[in-house]
């Protein structure tokens, strides 16, 4: 039995199809499908049960009563907005909820394996090493309730970590700006190559931000976008070397502007690149990343050696997904 926690999601339910690719199909999700049709994200997979969050440890705890066994916990749920303004749900969600789960899972001697994310390392001050002692990670200030949010969990983690209470194996995934399939339904939190495409592929202009930085121009503010797949192959890697254990970056390694993602994607939908720039929301302006680029050297050492995506690639399949399934009609 593997456990999906926000297996109903972006990351969550790809998860769910590489698991299934892979031959593994007794899974459990953790999720609240809601109403914005998130359900379609797992309507191709079959999983054992779908398990509301706030029950998730008394299942735990019944299914082990049987005498069965839980391989692993992918722990993928939380709030992933970094828009939120309620701080209250954030933490009960991203610092509360993963935090009881860790604790069982150390009880239990259970695999844990969580998404921590590239918005700990807030304007990227102290660089995007993923250095998981707790003096390194007490240096990170991160822009928003969200970043810090998953930076207290990692603190947290690594606490418990020093007194010897932790699972058999413990993960945690700094994802960087990732990208794919199943992210319709985020609203304003979807990629910014998903949100551009229904635009680009009328052949009509995209937006991006001005930038207010004079070290960037329009445009050319950086990220370090991951296609999902890439992300599904590391934990999957991680799943099938138990021994292999800490906090690590998962991104290409290769920083790209916001500019060469659009030109990239009029590229695939076959229209003349059209760009306009528009001011940044003063909501945001004091807390957005110019410049993200994932290291990978600590990845890289405990034998994870599987080329990254690179954007042009992604875009293209991305693109193709789009094209074929679009959402948005």
């Amino acid at each position: 039995m593997i456990i999906v926690t926000g297996g109903a999601g972006f990351i969550g339910s790809n998860l769910v199809a590489a698991l299934h690719e892979k031959g593994l199909h007794h899974i459990v999700v953790a999720d609240r499908l809601g109403s914005d049709e998130r359900w379609h994200n797992l309507r191709n997979y079959e999983v054992a049960e779908i398990i509301a969050p706030e029950r998730l440890i008394e299942w735990m705890d019944a299914y082990l009563g049987t005498g069965q066994k839980i391989e692993a916990v992918f722990h993928m749920g939380g709030i992933a907005s970094t828009t939120e303004a309620d701080v209250n749900l954030i933490v009960e969600n991203n610092l509360t909820y993963g935090l009881k789960l860790w604790r069982w899972c150390s009880k239990n001697q259970v695999r844990f394996i969580y998404a921590s994310s590239v918005a700990t390392y807030g304007g990227g001050d102290q660089g995007f090493k993923d250095d998981q002692s707790i003096d390194y990670l007490r240096t990170l200030k991160p822009l928003n309730p969200y970043g810090w949010s998953k930076n207290l969990f990692d603190l947290q983690v690594m606490r418990l970590v020093e007194q010897g209470i932790m699972p058999p194996q413990w993960v945690a995934l700094k994802l960087f700006h990732v990208y794919g399939p199943n992210e319709y339904h985020k609203g304003s939190q979807k990629s910014v190559l998903c949100q551009m495409h229904p635009v680009a592929s009328r052949g009509l202009a995209v937006k991006l931000f001005k930038s207010d930085n004079p070290k960037y121009k329009d445009g050319e503010q950086v990220r370090d976008f991951v296609y999902i797949k890439d992300c599904c192959d590391v934990m999957l890697w991680f799943y099938d070397n138990p021994t292999a254990t800490g906090i690590f970056n998962v991104g290409t390694g290769k920083a790209r502007t916001f500019k060469d993602l659009a030109l990239n994607l009029f590229k695939h939908v076959g229209h003349a690149p059209k760009i306009d720039y528009n001011d940044m929301p003063l909501t945001i302006r004091d807390k957005y990343q110019y410049f993200t680029e994932a290291s990978l050297e600590k990845l890289q050492k405990v034998g994870y050696n599987k080329q990254f995506t690179s954007l042009e690639d992604g875009v293209a399949d991305y693109v193709k997904y789009l094209n074929a399934k679009d959402p948005y009609r």
